[in-house]
């Protein structure tokens, strides 16, 4: 058992703390007070804009920086922003005109806000209803690529998405490139990782690796995994992505959440030895 005690849980939005239908069970939302009544805080991560989060703010009572641009910005619970990290110009340029070769529609976030050539694109509508608010229409998106925080490329070609993570991928060192949903590809500043997220909440709260959590269902998540003492996959995450954590935990369809407190975390928050448990638990 390890001397560290348990301080801050990392945890991943949508796939993995929410439903498929974007919902906070009760469970869930009792499993975070249990957290916090034992000592443990709970942070968000997400590829979603810091106001795509706000809805969580108050029923999950969060008093920690929210992660959001996969770590390309930290806002307060207030939505205030406490630091930023964009993309260059010329990187901004190249992995959004890269995702339109490869048939992707192009989002890009700058602020807090959004901006897109069709509304009636791919999974606008979603995701408008999954932050709660509306893009900005642009006719072109040319000139609101300077201080872009992340460029997404959206398609029902999986395997579209897929062959431009990889090409994206080797761009060059300028950018980070990985999918947040298999129709997602999102596109950040180097250093807005989800790795990077960890190492920026542990500076804010003072503590060590040693003394954190995470918890995830997708390939960027990874990322978060490695800069953690405990890493848990949700049972809908990849085998991949499972074979990269510590634990693994039932899907967002049957409490994966709440189990993985439950199960996992808790009993180190008592020095005791957690409880495994996966997809067929």
């Amino acid at each position: 058992m390890a001397t560290h005690r348990l301080r801050l849980f990392v945890v991943d939005v949508d796939g993995t703390l929410l439903t498929p239908d974007k919902k906070l069970t009760r469970p869930a939302l009792e499993a975070v007070h249990r957290l916090r009544d034992a000592g443990v805080e709970v942070a968000l991560t997400s590829g979603r804009p810091p106001r795509g989060l706000r809805m969580l703010i108050e029923p999950l009572a969060l008093t920690t920086p929210l992660a959001g641009f996969n770590g390309g910005m930290f806002a307060a619970p207030d939505l205030t922003i406490l630091h930023q990290r964009t993309l260059a110009r010329k990187a901004a340029r190249e992995v959004s005109d890269l995702m339109r070769d490869h048939g992707l529609d192009v989002w890009v976030y700058r602020g807090q806000d959004w901006f897109v050539r069709d509304p009636n694109a791919p999974h606008v509508d979603r995701e408008s209803r999954t932050v709660e608010f509306a893009p900005t229409v642009v006719d072109s998106l040319d000139d609101v690529l300077d201080q872009a925080v992340k460029i997404v490329g959206v398609s029902d070609d999986l395997a579209a998405v897929e062959r431009c993570e990889s090409d994206a991928q080797h761009l060059g060192s300028h950018l980070s490139a990985a999918r947040s949903q298999p129709y997602y590809l999102d596109a950040t500043h180097p250093d807005a990782n989800k790795g990077a997220v960890v190492d920026y909440l542990i500076r804010h709260m003072s503590i060590s690796a040693e003394q954190v959590a995470t918890i995830g269902d997708m390939p960027n998540d990874v990322q978060m995994f490695e800069e953690s003492r405990m890493s848990i996959a949700m049972g809908n995450a990849s085998d991949e992505v499972k074979h990269r954590a510590t634990y693994s935990t039932t899907a967002n369809t049957e409490e994966g959440f709440a189990r993985a407190v439950e199960r996992l975390v808790l009993p180190e928050t008592r020095g005791e030895e957690p409880q495994r448990l996966n997809s067929d638990d």
